[in-house]
């Protein structure tokens, strides 16, 4: 990690911390005995990259009260997140498995976190105005509301008082409908929460989702998009959004573009050709771009954070382990791979 800056608020993350369990060497579970571990989640990592980059972060959650939940505080220690805001409670840390695709074949996964730690998270267990003294950022993603109301109802309740405070809000609300098992339309409730947030991280799928609209994919249609966005929620000031194209599981390509609310921005296309972790690259673009928001203009920012995402595939684990030199070097060009001595 770098030394963090000083200069800056911290940035608040909310959402599950969740075991991921893989077996080694891209095997199938069916083929395996053993398996590796790691800890994460899609917030979390989006902390922890932004401990890497220097910024102060600090992590709202629950863990299971016991020694898994140890093990995952001390991780998130690791990468440098304030984890006091993370309450021990005695219900089972989520979990989920992971076969690692190759090639044509998909990776997939199988989620248990629907009666965890998280799940079972309640407002009262949140001091939100304490949580967000000082802070300059605070981020969600879909995911978190989706796993129960006590979960929705907290993160509610933290981004009014965020924007009450005038903190920037950073929304990812991409929708699971998998998750969505308590009763409650995600639709309604994403287009809700969004409202409450400033900016928007996700293209037209996500768009369609929250509004029930049928925006194409094209440059136009993402800005028509972004404007119809911003004209249903008013407090979103700009909508930035990672392009992925899948030549395969173990080869993708990479770009960004946005909609400022005066101008459309985009970046070159990176080609990862040999992946080593898929989980956690969206993640690693929400970092990117929030560092980007806090040092940089936008079109600056939204390369860092497409350079930043492009880094994350040759990272074993959920985190993006790199530093800002790194993605620096990558967004000016330097993506030969030559050994540094």
């Amino acid at each position: 990690m770098q030394e963090q800056e000083k200069d800056k608020g911290k940035t608040v993350t909310y959402g599950e911390v969740i075991m991921r369990l893989s077996p080694s060497e891209n095997r199938k579970l069916q083929q395996s005995n053993k398996m590796d571990f790691f800890f994460g989640g899609t917030e979390m990592n989006v902390a922890a990259s932004l401990s890497y980059f220097g910024l102060k972060t600090q992590q709202v959650s629950n863990v299971s009260n016991d020694l898994v939940g140890d093990a995952a505080l001390a991780a998130m220690k690791q990468f440098g997140i304030d984890v006091s805001a993370v309450n021990k409670v005695d219900h089972p840390l989520g979990l989920y498995f992971l076969e690692v695709g190759s090639s044509m074949r998909p990776g997939k996964i199988a989620y248990n976190r629907l009666h965890g730690a998280f799940a079972n998270i309640k407002p009262e267990q949140v001091d939100w105005q304490a949580v967000l003294e000082n802070c300059d950022y605070l981020h969600w993603t879909g995911i978190s509301p989706a796993i129960s109301e006590g979960a929705y109802l907290t993160l509610k309740e933290g981004l009014e008082i965020a924007s009450e405070k005038g903190i920037t809000i950073t929304a990812d609300p991409a929708y699971r409908s998998n998750l969505w098992k308590y009763g409650k339309d995600g639709h309604e409730i994403l287009k809700e929460l969004t409202c409450l947030s400033t900016i928007f991280i996700g293209g037209v799928n996500e768009i369609n989702e929250i509004l029930g609209t049928d925006f194409s994919f094209e440059e136009e249609g993402f800005i028509a998009a972004a404007k119809k966005l911003m004209e249903e929620c008013p407090n979103i000031e700009k909508v930035f959004d990672k392009v992925r194209t899948g030549v395969s599981a173990s080869w993708q390509k990479i770009y960004g573009r946005a909609w400022t609310g005066k101008e459309y921005l985009t970046t070159e296309e990176l080609e990862i050709t040999s992946v080593v972790d898929r989980i956690g690259t969206g993640d690693a673009f929400a970092a990117g771009l929030i560092y980007g928001l806090q040092n940089f203009d936008d079109k600056k920012a939204l390369g860092f954070a497409n350079a930043a995402c492009a880094l994350k595939h040759t990272i074993l684990g959920d985190a993006n382990l790199v530093s800002v030199e790194e993605v620096l070097e990558v967004m000016e060009g330097s993506t030969g791979g030559r050994i540094k001595r």
